[in-house]
């Protein structure tokens, strides 16, 4: 049997399948998903299991993947949703093949030996396709098993972040008894982004992400979360209405999907970038904590500029295309940022962005609350 990643213009890339993948030809998990590339040296772990991934097949530029082994300490949820794993080399020794017996053990199909170069220049000349994962006898074979795949992988819910969200409420006790309660819209969330607001709040409760506002306002929270999450923002259903319920009335912080989600409820338009963001060195120019640093992202879409109102701020940048990283509305008491600040690759600045979101906001509209009991009374 000869491997193969099939993209859908029937581009093909012949590679090698690893481990006990190869023991028969029925132990290769064929999977179709879209095309994309990381352009991470590390957090291979975090990538697999980061819901935004969702339905894609990663394409790592990075050479060589699982040499510094595996510890689910590092992963961002409790199961990996990719679609596939492709690299140059995988460490398969036997020292340590940990991280590619894990992608083994949850029927992620892995294929190494290819170009990777090549085929990332052609993702980011071309944009991100779909493609598939197969095994086949031939080419011809191959081209037809691809092509199957892809049209049955389609036919799923176009709503990934439903797919991705967790289906019923959960309570987290926060670390800290001063801390506001943060109700927290689940579009796939990364789990560093509730241990961030687990430390700085005294209790979380997080939803599943068609919940209407109703339910969230029963519970009366002091601020929203809206984390990231998988798939096109234009296609999410209920969370747009549930998210602008809530502009002006109490703090939201929107991450990544929660970032675009938030841009629709303030009335702006969403669209497909060519090749995406993805990897852990992006410049940002922040504009509302006054410095440069660099970021971990994760994305195929994002907010058009023109479309958002005028009393939304163009707060952060991404200095390598000058697309919209960030916004804060002042009156609406809410920002949004296109990138995962709960990451922090490195430096860490970005991660004083909760600090703002928990303190500034929130104490903002502490205020406003006081001074409008003030002006009742």
């Amino acid at each position: 049997m000869n491997y193969y990643l099939i993209l859908e213009d029937g581009e093909l890339f012949k590679g090698a399948a690893v481990g006990s993948q190869l023991v028969t030809a029925n132990s290769y998990p064929e999977k179709a998903g879209e095309v994309v590339f990381n352009t991470a040296h590390s957090g291979y772990e975090e990538v697999a299991t980061d819901p935004s991934y969702f339905n894609q097949i990663v394409v790592m530029t990075a050479p060589m993947q699982g040499n510094y082994g595996s510890t689910p300490q590092d992963w961002e949820s409790s199961k990996m949703w990719i679609n596939g794993f492709v690299c140059l080399q995988m460490q398969n020794s036997k020292r340590n093949s940990s991280w590619m017996q894990r992608l083994i053990d949850h029927q992620i199909p892995i294929l190494t030996e290819i170009d990777t170069r090549t085929l990332t220049i052609k993702l980011r000349s071309q944009g991100t396709p779909w493609g598939a994962l197969v095994r086949a006898e031939t080419e011809s074979e191959a081209q037809l098993r691809a092509q199957k795949l892809i049209l049955e992988t389609k036919k799923i819910d176009s709503d990934w972040v439903w797919l991705a969200s967790r289906k019923e409420v959960a309570i987290i006790q926060g670390e800290n008894p001063h801390g506001p309660k943060v109700a927290v819209l689940d579009l796939g969330a990364k789990e560093n982004i509730l241990r961030e607001l687990k430390s700085r709040s005294r209790e979380l409760r997080v939803y599943p992400s068609r919940t209407p506002y109703e339910v969230i306002e029963q519970w009366n929270p002091d601020a929203l979360m809206l984390t990231n999450g998988p798939g096109d923002p234009s296609l999410v259903k209920v969370a747009v209405q549930t998210t602008k319920h809530f502009l002006g009335k109490i703090p939201i912080f929107g991450i990544c999907m929660g970032h675009q989600i938030l841009g629709q409820a303030l009335g702006a338009k969403t669209y497909k970038l060519k090749f995406g963001h993805r990897g852990v060195n992006h410049p940002i120019r922040d504009n509302l904590l006054n410095r440069i640093y660099i970021s971990s992202q994760n994305h195929g879409y994002a907010i058009d500029e023109k479309t958002l109102p005028s009393d939304v701020k163009i707060t952060h940048v991404n200095l390598n295309d000058n697309t919209v990283a960030g916004f804060f509305s002042e009156k609406q008491n809410c920002l949004g940022i296109q990138y995962h600040p709960e990451s922090h690759p490195g430096p860490h600045e970005a991660v004083e962005l909760f600090n703002y979101f928990i303190t500034v906001m929130s104490q903002k509209n502490k205020d406003q609350g006081r001074h409008a009991n003030a002006t009742t009374i």
